[in-house]
């Protein structure tokens, strides 16, 4: 089946201001989102639709066939920016965070244990040597031992601050709408693998949320109606 590219930009109801991370929709299983200027590109088949959704609205699906201008296909949502309360988040920066740990503690993240190589050292005059500090650290083996625990805590925690900022609470909170204990219980059952979210991208996060979403949903009804059967 043939693929084509749909491009164009979304505004509010005025028609004048681009929206920004408006979710755009494919029937065959594609998306994306917005950019600041509210533009977006899409591949689809010839014979789907694509929709958009924002704030948890969805627009009517538009059969790409029947789109006149695929490089241009703009659209106007009914959401007036301006109505739209300001919320202003200073959000830690992880990428900051995580270079000024490995700054503060460089000595831990940098160690390795002393081997033929690191015993060697060169002098000015291009002479082979024996380099005593890593010699004696060679035998310091309880030091070493505490170093490499300490190592793998500090890239264990790195890991761990890394999910945490790509599987944010608030990106769960605004796809989801859970809180309280709900919203503890989704995080701790459904917390990604750092190998799946170092390579996915935003859309596919948001997607595996969604997808998990549902699948707490159907276990919190399932509960619910054994609870009731067992009071029965």
């Amino acid at each position: 089946m043939a693929q084509v590219r749909v491009s164009g930009r979304v505004y509010d109801v005025t028609q004048k201001k681009p929206l920004e991370a408006v979710s755009v929709l494919c029937s065959g299983g594609n998306g994306t989102i917005t950019d600041v200027n509210g533009r977006y590109t899409i591949v689809v088949a010839e014979r789907d639709s694509i929709w958009f959704s924002y704030l948890g609205k969805p627009t009517p699906k538009f059969p790409v066939s029947a789109i006149a201008n695929l490089q241009n296909f703009e659209i106007s949502l009914h959401v007036n920016i301006s109505d739209l309360r300001q919320i202003t988040v200073m959000p830690r920066n992880y990428r900051v965070d995580s270079i000024q740990n490995r700054l503060d503690y460089a000595k831990a993240f940098n160690f390795h244990r002393p081997n033929i190589e690191s015993l060697t050292s060169v002098s000015p005059s291009g002479g082979v040597g024996l380099d005593i500090n890593e010699f004696i650290r060679m035998f310091q083996f309880r030091k070493n031992r505490r170093m490499e625990a300490f190592q793998e805590r500090l890239l264990r925690e790195e890991t761990e601050k890394y999910i945490d900022h790509r599987f944010s609470r608030a990106v769960i909170i605004r796809l989801t709408q859970l809180k309280g204990a709900d919203l503890d219980s989704f995080i701790r059952w459904y917390r990604p693998k750092v190998e799946f979210v170092e390579i996915a991208t935003d859309y596919e996060l948001q997607a595996y949320i969604k997808r998990c979403y549902f699948q707490f949903k159907r276990f919190k009804l399932l509960m619910g109606e054994m609870k009731k059967e067992g009071e029965e």
